[in-house]
């Protein structure tokens, strides 16, 4: 029975270690906080991101950065981590309701259009987090019915 007991504390320890060092864990802005503006840059593959051409039925444009990060920053669980609407470039990090998951959403301007890549900071898969996430705010964005589709051109 003493083992029993022991081996479950050891185990809620353990467990309440993991879930503190997540949440509270040092976030490197820098790594992040990268230049999805340059002309070389395509998110990663398991990244939720959108970038669309003037001439696409959805877009948006420079003017749009200040009201996403309105939006944003409303969001339960989201703070801005580096970047400004003044400088076109800003990354917000969205953490999971229960463990504490840093998901990262970075806007920029390019050229006359606004693009946005959401990807999770741990990990491999985020389950459609960060597309829901994502699409969501573009949907509040645009005043839509239904979030945009996601595509990077």
């Amino acid at each position: 029975m003493k083992v029993l007991a022991f081996v479950l504390l050891a185990v809620v320890a353990a467990t309440a270690g993991l879930m503190l060092w997540i949440r509270f864990s040092p976030i490197d802005a820098g790594k992040w906080h990268v230049d999805i503006a340059r002309a070389d840059y395509a998110p990663p593959p398991n990244a939720a991101a959108f970038c669309r051409t003037a001439e696409a039925r959805v877009s948006f444009g420079a003017g749009d950065l200040a009201a996403l990060d309105a939006i944003a920053v409303a969001s339960p669980r989201t703070e801005r981590l580096a970047g400004s609407v003044a400088e076109g470039h800003i990354t917000w990090v969205t953490r999971s309701a229960l463990m504490g998951y840093p998901d990262f959403t970075t806007a920029q301007v390019k050229g006359d259009r606004l693009c946005v890549v959401a990807r999770q900071g741990m990990g491999t898969e985020d389950f459609g987090v960060n597309a829901a996430r994502l699409g969501g705010w573009l949907q509040q964005l645009g005043g839509l019915n239904e979030a945009p589709d996601l595509r990077w051109e």
